[in-house]
């Protein structure tokens, strides 16, 4: 089973920096999971980004959705990030947020059914601006239950303000 460290705050709150960095701390090689899609020229920025600040010790693995697919049996692994990983699911399920949310449920438990040292960067939805419109308030739902349900699993949970990571979880 993997021993979880999640990571989730609200937008540039530091979650991506601090998970690296504790990510490096535990392993000369570590992996960075990667489970974007690529949208748009902006996104793409954000990507060449996060790219740009790791250097030749990560191995990337880019996963839209079938984490479990990848033997990473006693790696320390970086998973960037559960909202970009729920998007796809969501998209996908035709914004059907119960379809979606046992869909990603049930792929994240076949993945944590490994020995790994897995670390995982969230964001904080609900803590933000009141979504205007009903797919963006089902997002924000999935997203706020599957940080719950990764939660309860994980070892470790910190929550990020302002650069500041606050462990709220041991």
């Amino acid at each position: 089973m993997a021993a979880i460290t999640f990571i989730t705050g609200g937008a540039r709150s530091g979650k991506s920096s601090f998970a690296q960095q504790l990510a490096e701390s535990l392993s000369e090689r570590p992996v960075y999971l990667a489970t974007a899609r690529i949208w748009d020229e902006d996104f793409a920025q954000r990507v060449r980004r996060h790219q740009s600040d790791r250097d030749e010790r990560w191995q990337t693995l880019e996963e839209e959705k079938e984490l479990s697919k990848h033997a990473l049996g006693n790696r320390v692994v970086l998973m960037d990030c559960v909202t970009l990983w729920l998007t796809n699911f969501f998209h996908d399920c035709d914004y059907d947020l119960e379809k979606a949310l046992e869909q990603a449920k049930t792929e994240w438990q076949k993945f944590i059914d490994q020995e790994v040292t897995l670390i995982v960067v969230s964001n904080e939805l609900g803590m933000g601006v009141h979504p205007e419109n009903e797919i963006a308030r089902k997002f924000a739902d999935l997203q706020g239950w599957m940080n719950q349900f990764i939660a309860r699993q994980a070892n470790t949970v910190y929550l990020m303000v302002s650069g500041i990571p606050l462990k709220i979880k041991e």
